[in-house]
């Protein structure tokens, strides 16, 4: 015969008991799924509208009748009747420059901060963080008179430097954590190997910084591509113009032409959507880390 002593049978319970804590009531169960489905619904049907509607008639643009004489008359008319292709043009080289430098950039001083000391470390954290304290209404008549000074106005380096002082100083932040995250002795096994500061940076550590370089280049083209004040103050003529002042010209005091504009924003969301499907494995990844440390 076994006995179970009170001991025993106290320390059994909570593990008898706790798959029903995790058990969750009939109408639980039901509020959350609708909550979600809500939820779902509420961030699904803007993207849809305007999906629909850039394949409608002019004349039912405004309506509901979503599914009547359905047409890629907006897409046709929008490739061929105007500027796109160059807006487009102008705004892919404008954010891959942005991107490719940002990353740079961002990964080289994050990595200087995280692993050396120098003079003026301490003053170059606070303006990174500084800087990201103005918000665009306070920066761009200055930036706007120093790019008129160096004749930069109407070009796409210019657009470029200006899109390059949003997105470093939050990038360069993120990246400081990230590398703080990678063991000091990967450096060390680097300059036992032989390799300079540089080398040991661009062959050991940048490899292990994946994440940490999606995020920074998802950030860096998002900043880019969707940006409308800085883009529409500093470039003018059809030929210069990028996309958010491309879609200005969809509008004007005398109402809308949705058809276009809708089939517009449908081909601009789609450069956006592979960033993101080529980078999203290692956004969690890369913003977590680069939000802990530091």
């Amino acid at each position: 015969m076994t006995t179970t002593t009170p001991t025993a049978r106290h320390a059994a319970a909570p593990t008898m008991n706790a798959p029903l804590r995790g058990r969750r009531s009939p109408l639980a169960s039901v509020a959350l799924h609708v909550t979600l489905i809500v939820a779902s619904v509420v961030a699904v049907f803007p993207v849809l509208w305007v999906l629909l509607t850039s394949l409608k008639p002019a004349k039912y643009a405004t309506t509901t009748d979503f599914f009547k004489e359905t047409t890629f008359e907006n897409y046709t008319n929008l490739l061929r009747d105007t500027p796109f292709l160059t807006w487009f043009g102008n705004s892919l080289l404008v954010a891959g420059l942005t991107t490719v430098v940002g990353v740079f950039i961002s990964a080289t001083t994050g990595y200087a901060v995280s692993r050396f000391r120098f003079p003026g470390k301490r003053g170059l954290m606070w303006t990174l963080l500084i800087t990201q304290m103005f918000p665009v209404a306070v920066l761009i008549v200055p930036i706007y008179n120093i790019m008129a000074s160096l004749g930069l106005l109407n070009q796409s380096a210019g657009l470029v430097i200006t899109y390059l002082t949003i997105a470093v100083p939050f990038c360069a932040w993120m990246m400081k954590g990230f590398f703080d995250g990678i063991p000091r002795e990967i450096d060390e096994s680097g300059y036992v190997d032989g390799l300079t500061p540089f080398g040991t940076f661009w062959r050991l550590i940048l490899p292990l910084a994946k994440p940490g370089i999606a995020v920074t280049a998802f950030y860096s083209f998002i900043t880019a591509w969707g940006e409308v004040a800085y883009a529409s103050a500093f470039m003018v003529g059809d030929e210069n113009l990028t996309l958010a002042g491309g879609l200005q010209k969809f509008v004007n005091q005398y109402g809308a032409q949705w058809g276009p504009m809708t089939a517009a924003s449908v081909l601009i969301a789609i450069p956006a959507a592979l960033v993101f499907l080529f980078a999203q494995r290692h956004l969690v990844t890369g913003m977590s880390a680069g939000a802990v440390k530091g």
